[in-house]
């Protein structure tokens, strides 16, 4: 016996290359080779003792992380690190002096409960969509027949064994691995597998070295669709195919987003400014100012909690949750959330064609009868097929009608109900046949009843052998009452007719019908289609009268003399809008790239019809201009089409030229060649998003920035690999899904660029108390209140803003784009990493945590940090420069002097102190002794630290409120991405409305109700005078904000991409949503 542990490096399969003694032998079974289901199988016993040895038949599931150290790794972020230790900080102050920090007690409880609060959010809709993707996957155990004992019985497949013999009969799906030791028309569907559309012949013959295109070898999970036979069990659970492809999806780890990326970038330059802004002013407080370690860590805590959006985490996992759910209604499952925004920043689309692009449905395309061509499917206008062809019709020729009925009666497929449209019945057998059947059904106005109203009375299968199949039916005619039809492969079928049916009658066969026939079998051959062949004899009444026993042996029906009927081409069509999405994609400035295990000719015709592939490859130009390829500059061609035999022997400057290409098409790929193309190409700088099915884009779909898989059609080995999932199986929602990712990306931006810009107002408080000293202006809490108050709920609206260019949105180009200069960067970069790590091409998940950390620490302390930070590139980050300057320098500076006169006004206006006094008094502002008098003419005003600490409550108070009223103004301003921050797309989101309302009405309340006072140091009898300061200090800062984006416009004028010839862009219910 073979051993039967996992390996993951070693999963070669060589029974193909067995004879069924030698396999029998190899894994002690007995076996009747004759008549295997005669064969005594294992013993129950024996099937036991090595079920108790390998293990049940099964794949090892994913392991999971438990939930409690998921959410720690969540909470242990920096930002949640940050808020925890400045609580922490909050308390130790409580300690060293209660009486002076009695706020603390507030301050430090809400910092660690944001915290937990931001934690809780993410890891709620992490677990959300976990559960989600549970229901989706397959969870009833498959049953399946096995000869044990010499009696054939039924039993769970997770129990099968090696060396098992399974009885497979069509429509099983394949249990395990198996070898096959008996087979009657068997044909299995391996597309999730290699990509094929075809079904493929299975017997216990063989002559092919490659175990996936063995003739005697059948796979787990893949489909019996026709015929039946026995099977020999030769790998179970994670040794089977599917095992060893899950296994290299287990051995992938995902990139992080490129939102992570920056949102953690942003994250630690705003710590260590923070950090060392507060570290600077505690040292300046201590020392030069002389204030004592409870003030100066009071400060330094005010400082810090003033840098830090503390509110932008929710912000941002809250936008993504509204936008996720919002793709959730137009069919697109995002299992994180990070995928939302990723899907709008891919810069590559590598997608499966069968099933995905395809509907993996065998269609009847054209025919070719009575001498004329007809199409069954629309063309496009002006197709060259257009000019040459005619729709079918069923009474247009007698040959049409005779062709039909061949095709309706003469299959081995049928419908498994007869209720509902044709078009979405369920057919049990041969794709081929279905697609037969399906156009037969649809033309015949009597197919339901025509294998009754013609019954069958002898068949011969199809075979490898002859390559065609046989039937004859009690059919009437002119000479008889028995009809004879064939149908196979169409040079075989030929051969061994006499006659042609030209529309009226049979006619014989001439140089010029052979022609005729050359002719139509390359054009349908050439666009990659399945091609069959029909012919019919009237059997005379004299010969076979209609009582006739037909044999098999000795042959006693006609073999040659038939007249031929036709050809009909069959293709597995692209799914309806995938041209029209494509086309969007493409004009987006993504680079769609087929990677198929299918034939090149058919990957490459699908491609023509889809806008994947609009020009010429080297071959087709070499052929157009006479010439051999070599002769054909690399320069002059932009399309290629890859044989995955080749990609193995590729060299680095091999995969530079293929990338360079504008249309890429991969054909006869393995799920190795899948992952090493993805690779390739984020090697490249590109953001590769994957599409896929089957069980061998499941390694792909991992190692991919955003792995998509089909949800009806999709195995759940594909669908746990990705990290979305197209509820509808329809491509055109992946479409959908990057205008919703680009519109949730520039959402994101606005709702960033709103948050920091108050930042500034509160740091700036902070420093001019401990710098000029001012009396305190905006005390830590109240920072919190303004974080977690009314800037949360202004913030949130952002994720219903709709787009203010609808049309321009999907013609931008990636907000990372890959040209020349950013793969020269790019290398240039890993380059200086390799030397920095000893000459090792290290990837950031190989090293240690601590490594990581250290590395992290001394970046910003390095020249290569700022250099590359300043580097000129085509990016476009969440938080770029132009965000920066405008929050923290230009709006940031507006709105810190727009609140100070507001601090000013109401301390003057409710009792009359000056901002002179509070600079000249500011440093022992409310402190025991502090009392002053003050002489304006003839008078002498008396302010005592009651009156002190009561006159800043209204001045913090008002400082709160102009900071609140000026950021509404900013919400508008910041709506402005793509255009002018005036126009309908304003107030086109009800929700900035309502959040607006509610902001405003909470930080009313914060102000105006008496007992909350006590908590944040407010005072309700705040004139609203100091509203109308906020309101013109807004005022002014939308007027800047025109003339600043006038003036960036003219200057720097967004660029979009340009047309691109060729498109084929007719927009369809499917393409548009059905609007």
């Amino acid at each position: 016996m073979p051993d039967g542990k996992k390996d993951a490096k070693s999963i070669a399969v060589t029974e193909h290359k067995l004879s069924i003694a030698e396999c029998a032998a190899k894994y002690s079974v007995s076996v009747n080779e004759t008549k295997p289901q005669n064969s005594q199988g294992l013993t129950a016993a024996e099937a036991a003792k090595r079920l108790l040895e390998y293990g049940p038949n099964c794949l090892t599931p994913p392991k999971k992380r438990h939930w409690i150290l998921r959410f720690l790794d969540i909470l242990s972020g920096l930002f949640n690190v940050m808020l925890i230790v400045s609580g922490v900080a909050c308390y130790i102050l409580l300690g060293i002096n209660y009486a002076a920090n009695y706020q603390n007690t507030y301050l430090g409880a809400i910092l660690i409960g944001v915290a937990f609060m931001n934690a809780s959010i993410e890891f709620y809709q992490q677990q959300k969509s976990a559960a989600i993707l549970e229901s989706f996957l397959n969870m009833i155990p498959a049953q399946c027949y096995v000869i044990r004992d010499s009696q054939t019985q039924q039993i769970s497949a997770k129990d099968l064994v090696l060396g098992d013999i399974v009885v497979i009969r069509s429509g099983d799906k394949i249990p395990a691995d198996v070898f096959i030791l008996a087979a009657t028309d068997l044909k299995v569907d391996n597309s999730s597998l290699t990509g094929e559309a075809e079904p493929q012949e299975r017997s216990n013959k063989n002559s092919h070295d490659n175990p996936l295109e063995a003739t005697n070898i059948a796979f787990n999970s893949t489909m019996a669709v026709t015929g039946n036979g026995y099977g020999l069990v030769i790998r179970t659970g994670d040794n089977t195919m599917i095992g060893q492809i899950a296994s290299l999806t287990a051995n992938e780890e995902r990139r992080e987003s490129p939102l992570s990326v920056e949102i953690d970038h942003f994250v630690k330059l705003i710590a260590l400014i923070a950090g060392i802004t507060a570290i600077v002013f505690f040292a300046v407080a201590m020392t030069v100012k002389n204030q004592g370690i409870s003030n100066s860590l009071n400060f330094a805590i005010g400082t810090f909690v003033g840098f830090v959006p503390e509110g932008l985490p929710a912000t941002v996992t809250m936008l993504l949750t509204i936008a996720a759910a919002r793709m959730a209604k137009r069919q697109v499952l995002c299992k994180d959330l990070q995928g939302v925004e990723t899907l709008g920043a891919i810069t590559l689309l590598a997608t499966d064609k069968t099933g995905t692009l395809t509907r993996n449905q065998m269609t009847l395309t054209f025919l070719w009868t009575g001498l004329k061509l007809y199409y069954a499917q629309n063309l496009p206008q002006g197709s060259a097929e257009a000019q040459i062809a005619k729709q079918f019709e069923l009474k247009d020729s007698a040959a049409t009608e005779e062709l039909l009925h061949a095709a309706a009666i003469n299959p081995t497929a049928k419908f498994t109900s007869k209720e509902g449209p044709i078009a979405t019945r369920e057919v049990l057998g041969d794709a081929t046949e279905a697609g037969l059947i399906r156009f037969a059904a649809l033309k015949l106005p009597n197919y339901d009843t025509a294998l009754d109203t013609y019954p069958k009375v002898f068949e011969i299968p199809f075979n490898s052998t002859n390559k065609w199949a046989m039937t004859i039916h009690k059919k009437k005619h002119a000479t008889g009452s028995l009809m004879l039809y064939i149908k196979g492969a169409p040079e075989r079928v030929l051969k061994i007719c006499k006659t042609i049916h030209d529309g009226t009658q049979a006619v014989p066969l001439t140089a010029e019908h052979n022609a005729q026939f050359e002719e139509m079998y390359t054009l349908f051959a050439s666009k990659g289609h399945r091609v069959l062949a029909f012919a019919c004899l009237a059997l005379p009444e004299s010969e076979f009268p209609a009582n006739f026993e037909f044999k098999k042996d000795p042959i006693n029906y006609p073999t040659s003399d038939f007249t031929f009927l036709g050809l009909t081409s069959l293709e597995d069509p692209p799914k309806h809008g995938v041209r029209e999405a494509i086309g969007k994609c493409r004009a987006a400035g993504i680079r769609v790239m087929m990677v198929t295990g299918d034939h090149p000719l058919t990957a490459e015709a699908i491609g023509r019809k889809i806008n994947l592939m609009l020009t010429d490859t080297k071959a087709l130009v070499a052929k157009k201009r006479g010439v051999s390829e070599s002769q054909v500059p690399e320069s002059e061609v932009h399309a290629i089409v890859i044989h995955g035999d080749t990609i193995d022997g590729l060299t680095d400057s091999d995969w530079e030229n293929i990338f360079s290409k504008d249309e890429i098409i991969f054909a006869r790929t393995s799920p190795k060649h899948k992952l090493d193309i993805v690779k390739r190409a984020q090697s490249r700088g590109h953001i590769v998003g994957v599409t896929g099915d089957g069980v061998n884009d499941s390694p792909a779909l991992k190692k991919a920035d955003l792995g998509i898989s089909m949800n009806i059609s999709g195995s759940d080995v594909s669908k746990e690999a990705a990290a979305m999932i197209l509820l509808d199986d329809n491509f055109a929602s992946a479409v959908s899904g990057i205008e919703e990712g680009r519109l949730i990306f520039q959402n994101l931006k606005k709702s960033v660029q709103y948050v920091i810009t108050h930042t500034m107002p509160e740091v700036w408080a902070n420093l001019f108390y401990i710098i000029i000293p001012l009396p305190l202006p905006l005390s830590s809490i109240l920072i919190l209140v303004v974080d977690l108050g009314f800037e949360l709920f202004i913030a949130l609206s952002y994720a219903w803003d709709v787009s203010e260019n609808p049309a321009g949105l999907m013609k931008l180009p990636p907000r990372k784009p890959v040209t020349p200069e950013s793969i020269e960067r790019l290398y240039r970069r890993r380059a200086l990493d390799i030397a920095e790590n000893n000459g090792k091409d290290l990837d950031e998940q190989e090293l240690s945590v601590l490594t990581k950390f250290g590395k992290a620490i001394k970046k910003p302390f390095t020249k290569r940090f700022w250099s590359e930070a300043f580097e000129k590139n085509e990016d476009e980050v969440l938080i770029d420069w132009d965000v920066l300057s405008y929050a923290y320098v230009e709006a940031g500076s507006i709105e810190t002097i727009g609140c100070l006169a507001c601090f000013f006004f109401a301390m003057w206006y409710h009792y009359g102190i000056t901002p002179y006094e509070t600079y000249q008094f500011g440093g022992n502002w409310g402190l025991s002794g502090n009392d002053y008098n003050i002489t304006t003419g003839n008078s002498i005003r008396y302010v005592s630290v009651d009156a002190q600490n009561d006159a800043l409550t209204f001045g913090q108070s008002a400082f709160y409120l102009g900071l609140m009223f000026q950021q509404c103004f900013n919400h508008f301003i910041c709506k402005a991405r793509l255009s002018n921050p005036w126009g309908p797309f304003m107030f086109q989101n009800k929700y900035s409305f309502l959040g607006i309302f509610v902001g405003g009405i909470f930080s009313l309340l914060i102000v105006y109700i008496p007992p909350v006072n006590v908590a944040f140091l407010t005072n309700w009898r705040l004139t609203p005078y100091t509203w109308l300061i906020g309101m013109a200090s807004g005022v002014v800062l939308y007027l800047y904000a025109i003339i600043r984006i006038l003036i960036k416009r003219h200057f720097s004028p967004i660029k979009f991409t340009e047309d691109i010839p060729g498109l084929q862009m007719f927009p369809t219910r499917w393409s548009t949503g059905g609007k």
